[in-house]
């Protein structure tokens, strides 16, 4: 038992006796404090603690005094008488201080019995705690694993949906570029179409022109036809060939007259309907440009 308490460093015994004075005074000196209070309250293991438990309450027990047994010679030869008496007070002196031997024995006893109790019940509620700490551990790893592929699906999750963004990224980025190249297709047909219109506008003009010269040969050759007409009923008879050359010329000239102003409606109805053509491709052009200009 000293060779136990020996080997526990000094910081550590004089932390178990300190805490035992404590716990000790805390209970008014009425009950020692038990071995698992002392290794809670100095935090030391439980072999170090009950060593020095030991040690600790045997010196709060008052130790009885040893009481001498033998008889002097020198009382024996003095007197007989007296040393019957006080060899019958020696023997109640033995046999008290045997009885108090056998107290502190029995409370000694008691108080190792007592700490084999105590030591069993630290045992349990180690061993309580202990079990209760792999539960906890066994717990806390299970809410860790399922924390881990939690996290693990959660990725995926993640990778899965950046994977698509990416995708319809490069989905919307091909889409812009073909909106693009669909807009500069747009606006070269529109050119083309503002250069068409120009084209038809000039032809339209040019028609106009060949109309109103057709209009004014026309009324130049009414003009003839009635002055000749007037010479021919003045003249006599042998003049009825040159009437009717006349006569003839002016049909070609009607017939003339006729195909132009033909050609001049055609004219008008083409650059009429090509007109239209350009006036529906180009709000076609703009409400397209619209809808796919940035906002």
């Amino acid at each position: 038992m000293n060779q136990l308490a020996i080997t526990i460093p000094t910081d550590i015994r004089e932390r178990i006796i300190q805490a035992a004075n404590d716990l000790y005074k805390e209970a008014d000196r009425q009950t020692f404090p038990t071995v698992d209070q002392v290794r809670r309250h100095a935090r030391v293991d439980m072999n170090a603690a009950s060593a020095i438990m030991r040690e600790w309450r045997r010196s709060q027990t008052v130790q009885a005094a040893s009481v001498a047994v033998h008889v002097p010679d020198a009382v024996v030869n003095a007197n007989n008488q007296v040393l019957v008496a006080l060899w019958t007070q020696a023997q109640e002196l033995a046999n008290e201080s045997l009885k108090t031997a056998q107290s502190a024995w029995n409370a000694e006893r008691n108080e190792l019995d007592e700490m084999r109790q105590e030591l069993a019940n630290a045992y349990e509620t180690q061993a309580a705690e202990f079990e209760l700490f792999k539960t906890q551990t066994a717990d806390k790893e299970l809410a860790h694993q399922e924390a881990a592929k939690q996290a693990a699906s959660d990725l995926a999750s993640v990778r899965t949906e950046l994977a698509q963004a990416l995708t319809r990224a490069e989905r919307a980025e091909a889409q812009v570029g073909e909106i693009e190249r669909r807009a500069n297709d747009l606006r070269g047909e529109l050119d083309r179409a503002h250069e068409d219109i120009d084209q038809a506008r000039r032809v339209l003009a040019d028609h106009q022109k060949l109309t109103a010269s057709i209009t004014v040969e026309r009324d130049a050759a009414k003009s003839e036809l009635t002055r000749m007409l007037a010479t021919a009923e003045a003249m006599s008879e042998t003049h009825r060939e040159q009437r009717n050359a006349a006569t003839q010329e002016l049909a070609k000239l009607t017939e003339q007259r006729d195909q132009a102003l033909k050609s001049a409606e055609d004219a008008r109805e083409y650059a009429a309907e090509l007109a239209g053509k350009l006036s529906a491709t180009y709000e076609q052009n703009m409400a397209l440009l619209e809808r796919i200009a940035p906002k």
